[in-house]
């Protein structure tokens, strides 16, 4: 039994409008086949293909090879004053090799690809001694901090990777790596500018992260403690 929305009169069940006020009777699937063709936008949701790292490795590649070759072509048919280019081109390589493990081979290990950026760099600071016009600095200077930065990434990352690994012990493995770093840095550059060795303000750092280690190694073997730490940073 049904009744007309206007005037509220009983309609047969064959009804198409009302006999009394001539208002138009709608099965309420109906209206709603109605409402949905009337509808602007589809109710279903499409899928898009997902983008695949061999393409979007082929991308990066193209894109970095087209500034290092646009910016060879211009420097030597456009801008012949100095070899600027290559600085560019030093820049592209290294992008390019740090981009390898993340978009073109992600099967390569975590220690080759640090490898591979410690041989970019060095082959871009190469580069530069063409700019420079002197390579005195690349012998003494820049490859060993290069070789310094790089066995200190690749023990750090054997270290978070082989060893025990949480909030305090990678603090304890990044403070000890810090404080290497700045030691070797000085030691480094006193080597090459004075020939002599005498640490400054490296100690400092030295001293600071020494304090530090002391005390997340503390932290560690007390459990008690260990746990209220965790308690208090939540992790």
């Amino acid at each position: 039994m049904s009744y007309c929305v206007n005037c509220g009169v009983e309609l047969d069940a064959s009804a198409k409008e009302c006999p009394l006020c001539n208002t138009p009777v709608l099965n309420p699937k109906e209206l709603e086949k109605i409402v949905r063709a009337q509808q602007p936008f589809p109710t279903e949701k499409g899928t898009v293909e997902t983008v695949k790292r061999k393409d979007l490795g082929i991308l990066v590649s193209m894109v970095v090879l087209a500034t290092a070759v646009t910016c060879g072509i211009l420097n030597a048919l456009v801008f012949q004053g100095k070899l600027w280019s290559l600085a560019v081109i030093g820049v592209c390589v290294i992008l390019w090799v740090m981009l390898i493990p993340a978009v073109i081979y992600t099967k390569q290990p975590v220690y080759v690809s640090i490898l591979y950026d410690g041989i970019a760099v060095v082959a871009y600071l190469y580069m530069l001694t063409f700019l420079t016009g002197t390579s005195g600095w690349f012998s003494g200077l820049g490859v060993p901090i290069v070789l310094l930065v790089t066995a200190i990434a690749e023990a750090f990352t054997l270290c978070v990777r082989k060893l025990p690994k949480s909030f305090l012990t990678i603090a304890l493995y990044l403070f000890t790596a810090l404080g290497l770093l700045c030691g070797g840095l000085e030691i480094l550059i006193d080597r090459y500018v004075s020939g002599k060795i005498a640490l400054s303000w490296s100690a400092v750092v030295l001293t600071v992260t020494v304090i530090l280690d002391i005390a997340v190694i503390t932290l560690l073997s007390r459990r008690r403690l260990r746990n209220a730490v965790r308690r208090r940073l939540h992790f």
